[in-house]
């Protein structure tokens, strides 16, 4: 969604059908489609598994797709198309920009009167010849509040735990800016916000080039 408001037209590309995803859709292995394909775009975004890089991974256990970022990297080389790749902190991408949730404002009034930043933090990655970089720095204040798991159990429950407030649904599309994600992918995605930042300034260079 960043992307198409940056300006582009998008097609995504997954192994697993998307039925609530917006735009054109191939369901595909996307490192074949890539390979295939990848020439045929003005410019390609890739996010491979994270699990495998997650803070969380001890609670989710090995997911075995860790070498897919490498994976992706070179195939991403390999198009010759400008690129964006991204994953979570950990990964090992040490050239990634990192943005978070309060570089754009992001955030949810919540069912207990208290609002709360979004502070979903994601490493892009990106060709050498494009550019870019953060609005502005992390500006943590007060309570985050956590996008994760399914939501779980009664609306009307305290959602305090000792991993901080988690969202329901609504609270979760106002604070990443979507509505038409279940909680599975809301807790899967990345805030349009970001692509749309990210996407401006590539669009930006490909017409200038």
């Amino acid at each position: 969604m960043g992307y198409h408001r940056a300006g582009f037209t998008v097609t995504g590309v997954d192994i697993e059908w998307q039925p609530h995803y917006p735009f054109g859709f191939v369901l595909a292995d996307a490192l074949e489609y890539l390979a295939e394909h990848g020439h045929r775009y003005d410019a390609i975004h890739a996010s491979p598994p994270c699990q495998d890089h997650s803070s969380l991974r001890s609670v989710s256990g090995d997911h075995g797709s860790g070498h897919l970022l490498d994976a992706t990297r070179a195939a991403l080389v390999s198009s010759g198309r400008p690129w964006i790749m991204e994953n979570v902190p950990g990964a090992p991408m040490p050239a990634a920009v990192m943005l978070c949730g309060s570089m754009f404002g992001l955030g949810a009034l919540c069912r207990d009167g208290v609002w709360r930043q979004l502070r979903r933090h994601r490493l892009f990655e990106h060709h050498p010849d494009v550019p870019a970089w953060p609005p502005y720095t992390c500006d943590h204040r007060g309570q985050p509040v956590g996008v994760y798991g399914n939501g779980g159990g009664d609306p009307m429950a305290d959602r305090r735990s000792r991993r901080g407030y988690q969202a329901i649904r609504s609270e979760a599309a106002t604070a990443l800016g979507v509505d038409w994600m279940s909680m599975a992918g809301q807790s899967q995605a990345i805030p349009p916000a970001y692509t749309e930042h990210l996407g401006a300034q590539l669009l930006a260079h490909m017409l200038a080039g």
